[in-house]
């Protein structure tokens, strides 16, 4: 029996391992945003300083470690094999929900998963051990911590509204102090701001990344604790006379808060953090040795985890953090996840990820009111002098090089972040850096009136999805780590492999599908480029587009014939999805036009009428696609008559038609050879005459042998919608044909 437990710490070490992956990749987002977003330093510096916080936090972070073995739940109400049950179905389910959340872009709490998983894991079963022994008294609040639960759900409540309140709070006064021409009021305000923000962020190195560490001795911990506010005057002071030496020597200030508020914050969070991802295998290790040294007995009450003399081992923390500075540096879907907070704080305007929806518009249109009355109190004269501090001066960079934010929105979230979560830490509550983060850079931005009336709903419904997954993860966690200890529980060791079986499935899926979602992603960022600004750029650009929409076209046209012929739904609704994605590719496009025309040189003007047809054309193309793909999947969805065989082997001559000349307009693009186009022109009655005829013959058919209302209606609608296809696709090439000749012209 002692073998399965030595299996099931294998098993834990390796979820750990891959733990700690999916979790710094989501955890990222923390410390790496504002660094990245305002890009005060190279990505690689910022990179360095990060790694070099969470290295040392991760070796601080031992006095954490009990929290996964008795800050949750009571340890004494278990036995060892609960205990061992308890930790599998924790890892398991956070494993899979972190890598969930990474996958769907989505930053959330590290913290709230490992807490309400092994909150879900003890209450269920605590419940079974309830149920199950008649002589048992007592209730299931007797195995949980219930005291740190409450203060955990309390504290989500508080971080959110308080730190998105302030965020704006603080971004705002300090706007009106710089405005966005801050190099030229540093002066002035600079070694205030300085010595406030690096005090701040002092006060948080200590308090939150080293307080909790076992380098420091209970005497240096206790004098902390008691001279709190001189520690904080001394900082202040120093560093308000080392902030106005430096702007004396022209060092930017904004850029060393944000290098000192980077390594604080990866500092605290691998200090802190570790233990949501080896905090459980530690504790498991941890059980097996009080097991082994009491007899191996798997039916021994486990009290002795509670036990303060039980330390993390030195190399663990070490590997840990090893891990976790190797995540960062090559995670994928950490990228994703910092998108998305840098997108939803971003100053300027741009293809948003999110859509509007009813709450947000709700929210928008309240803020809107508000700010109405504020103006209709405030005097006209106060309105003017606060919206020139807001003015943003014209940028002469391209887009692609300009940062999403400017510094001293930068400086103030790490600054306003790291104030909350020291005073958090100081008063005992279980703050979670990723909520506090988070909300601060979405109150700072709306302060900063990065939400204007373009952006506005999608933003806000972006901030509502990120919540909303917030709570969604806890309930999840629960729900999760306490179904599959159940089924662990009841199964014993055949669920142990079969779950571990279900989870190398499920890991290895979702890692081949964000491969596929990226190289997607990469391709429409190839597509979607905003920084073109000559003409030769635009031709490329657009043939670019037109080679990927016909060659999507050519596959779904293709499907859906295969899909009506084979009667086969499954293929029919794989080409509607296939659709949707068609149809987001041209919306994007023609998203970006404004910045497109805004983009291109004095003498390529005459591109942005050539590129806006070309996407006219490119949205009429997905238009008949996409009638046709949901004519196909509507007709075999409702259980209609299969397309007679004469039916489907015209259809079919069709396509072979249709195919070969999609195959060579893609070849003509893809190549750049555009002295085809005239040959594929020559060709554009053949498909059009071969549709006419078959109609006539459908016509014939109808007035003697058919008798499916529904097979003509689909045979005609096919027909018709092909022909209007062929037609888009024929004026498209000769709206290129010409402007290329045109450009040519001029070239000469």
């Amino acid at each position: 029996m002692e073998q399965i437990y030595v299996i099931m710490l294998v098993a834990l070490a390796i979820l750990a391992s891959i733990d700690l992956m999916v979790g710094v990749a989501n955890d990222a987002v923390n410390f790496l945003n504002s660094g990245i977003g305002s890009k005060a330093v190279s990505f690689k510096t910022l990179m360095i300083v990060a790694s070099v916080g969470i290295a040392l936090g991760a070796l601080f972070s031992s006095g954490m470690m009990e929290i996964a073995r008795s800050g949750i739940f009571t340890p004494s109400m278990f036995t060892f094999n609960d205990v061992m049950i308890i930790f599998l179905a924790v890892m398991v389910t956070d494993v899979l929900l972190l890598d969930l959340f990474n996958s769907l872009g989505l930053p959330t709490s590290t913290t709230v998963s490992i807490v309400f998983s092994l909150l879900g894991g003890a209450v269920c079963l605590g419940a079974y051990k309830l149920l199950s022994d008649t002589s048992a008294t007592g209730s299931i609040l007797q195995y949980i911590n219930q005291k740190k639960a409450t203060e955990i759900v309390t504290s989500i409540l508080l971080s959110v509204l308080l730190s998105f309140s302030i965020g704006a709070f603080v971004q705002y006064i300090s706007r009106i102090l710089f405005s966005f021409e801050y190099e030229k009021k540093v002066k002035y305000f600079g070694a205030i701001f300085g010595g406030i923000g690096i005090t701040a962020i002092s006060f948080f190195i200590l308090f939150k990344g080293l307080k909790s560490s076992t380098i420091l001795s209970a005497n240096i911990k206790d004098y902390m604790s008691t001279h709190q506010l001189l520690i904080i005057g001394v900082s202040f002071v120093f560093w308000t006379i080392l902030s106005q030496i430096f702007i004396s020597f022209k060092v930017n200030i904004f850029r060393i808060i944000i290098v000192i508020g980077t390594f604080a914050l990866a500092l605290a969070f691998a200090g802190n953090d570790l233990v949501n991802f080896i905090g459980v295998p530690i504790a498991a290790l941890q059980s097996y040795e009080i097991y082994v040294a009491n007899g191996s007995d798997s039916s021994m009450l486990m009290g002795a985890l509670a036990s303060s003399e039980l330390k993390a081992n030195f190399w663990l923390l070490l590997f840990g953090g090893g891990i976790m500075v190797y995540t960062i540096w090559t995670s994928k879907k950490a990228k994703d996840v910092i998108a998305t907070g840098v997108d939803l704080s971003r100053q300027s305007e741009g293809t948003e990820k999110f859509d509007a929806n009813n709450l947000s518009r709700v929210v928008v249109r309240g803020v809107m009111y508000i700010g109405q009355m504020i103006n209709y109190v405030l005097p006209k004269s106060i309105q003017i002098k606060i919206d020139k501090r807001f003015e943003k001066p014209e940028l002469k960079s391209r887009k692609a090089d300009q940062a999403a934010f400017d510094m001293v929105r930068a400086s103030v979230n790490l600054m306003v972040a790291s104030i909350l979560i020291a005073i958090g830490t100081s008063m005992k509550l279980p703050l979670s850096t990723t909520y506090v983060t988070f909300m601060v850079a979405m109150g700072t931005s709306f302060a900063d009136r990065a939400w204007d009336r373009e952006s506005a709903v999608f933003r806000v419904a972006g901030v509502i999805n990120v919540i909303g997954g917030w709570f969604v993860t806890a309930f999840a966690a629960f729900l999760t780590a306490g179904l599959v200890t159940l089924f662990l529980q009841f199964g014993g060791v055949f669920a142990f492999f079969a779950l571990m079986i279900a989870v190398a499935i499920l890991m290895y899926r979702s890692s081949r599908n964000h491969i596929k979602k990226s190289k997607e992603k990469e391709e429409e960022t190839l597509l979607n480029k905003e920084d073109i600004v000559t003409i030769n750029e635009v031709i490329n650009e657009s043939s670019d587009q037109i080679a990927s929409l016909i060659n999507k076209s050519n596959k779904i046209y293709s499907g859906v014939i295969s899909g009506l012929s084979l009667q086969d739904l499954l293929i029919l609704k794989e080409n509607k999805k296939a659709i949707k994605k068609l149809e987001k590719q041209v919306d994007d496009l023609k998203n970006n036009v404004y910045y497109f025309i805004k983009n291109l040189d004095e003498t390529s003007v005459e591109g942005s009428k050539f590129y806006i047809l070309i996407l006219g054309y490119l949205q009429d193309i997905s238009q008949s696609m996409s009638f046709i793909a949901q004519n196909g999947y509507s007709h075999v969805n409702n259980n209609h008559k299969q397309l007679k065989f004469n039916q489907t082997r015209d259809l079919k001559s069709v396509e072979l038609q249709v195919l070969e000349l999609f195959n060579n307009i893609v070849l003509v693009f893809n190549n750049k050879d555009f002295k085809n186009i005239d040959t594929i022109l020559a060709e554009k009655n053949v498909t059009l005459d071969k549709i006419s005829d078959l109609i006539q013959k459908q016509i014939e058919r109808i007035r003697t042998t058919e008798n499916s209302p529904k097979n003509s209606k689909l045979y005609f609608a096919l027909l018709l919608e092909t022909n209007d296809l062929i037609k888009a696709t024929m004026s498209l090439l000769e709206l290129f044909k010409d402007f290329n000749q045109y450009a040519a012209n001029k070239v000469k």
